[in-house]
């Protein structure tokens, strides 16, 4: 170690069953930041134990600077002035909308007939529900829990929450075949109502700090303008639809 390198010490699990992710990023973190580090594996459950108890500590890694101890990986970064995750993110949204938009992008732009921008939102609205829908799915139970905290429908009819995802796929899907677009549309009218109604009453009229659970459960998207411009569009495709056919 160089004289002006700084030193760090890192107390971190790392078993033959599980290895800490956040010892890992607290590691890299000093690393990057000009530090020496000199790395204290606890590889025994016997070992975690024994150092939460001598360092009156409940939880590794912990991270230790000139002698003083810093804490866990979130304390670490504000240590390092770096930013800090608030519990709220747009990040997944935003992730959904720019893909479908590229996807369908790439699908108008591949017609035969000259590029049809109707063509293009129709498609991306469609492949947003399909994709948000997905989403829902692969933990219904954990998008239940959150999504009757704010739905005005299913906070009076539960079993509505578990339908929810499941009509939202399947519109989109009809949307995308252009297949009995006149249920594509009901099903997306219906949804999107009731889904602008809630996000308008919790966020608007109450007042309430709420995630959205629109990209699934344990989101950490904030219920609000992005939740109701979703709601929104598919409203925006249910009419478009019916003054079409």
């Amino acid at each position: 170690m160089n004289e002006t390198q700084k030193e760090a010490h890192i107390y971190r699990m790392v078993t033959e069953d599980h290895v800490c992710p956040f010892g890992i990023k607290s590691k890299d973190l000093l690393k990057r930041n000009g530090y020496h580090v000199v790395d204290h594996k606890l590889k025994s459950r016997q070992e975690i134990d024994q150092y939460k108890n001598e360092a009156n500590v409940k939880t590794t890694p912990q991270n230790i600077i000139n002698g003083k101890r810093i804490g866990g990986h979130e304390d670490l970064k504000k240590f390092l002035g770096k930013e800090v995750d608030n519990n709220k993110s747009y990040a997944p949204i935003i992730a959904i909308f720019s893909t479908t938009f590229i996807i369908a992008l790439i699908f108008t732009s591949r017609l035969e007939e000259e590029f049809i921008y109707s063509e293009l939102i129709k498609s991306f609205i469609a492949l947003s529900m399909t994709f948000l829908a997905v989403l829902k799915l692969r933990d219904l139970e954990s998008f239940s829990n959150q999504f009757i905290t704010y739905d005005i429908l299913a906070r009076r009819y539960v079993p509505y929450a578990y339908v929810y995802p499941f009509i939202e796929l399947i519109a989109g899907l009809f949307m995308l075949a252009k297949f009995v677009l006149p249920i594509a549309a009901v099903g997306s009218l219906f949804i999107g109502t009731i889904g602008a109604t809630s996000v308008i009453k919790a966020v608007y009229i109450e007042r309430r700090d709420l995630k959205c659970a629109c990209v699934g459960g344990n989101s950490k998207v904030p219920l609000g303008a992005i939740s109701l411009t979703e709601n929104l569009m598919m409203i925006l495709m249910g009419v478009f639809i019916f003054m079409n056919l």
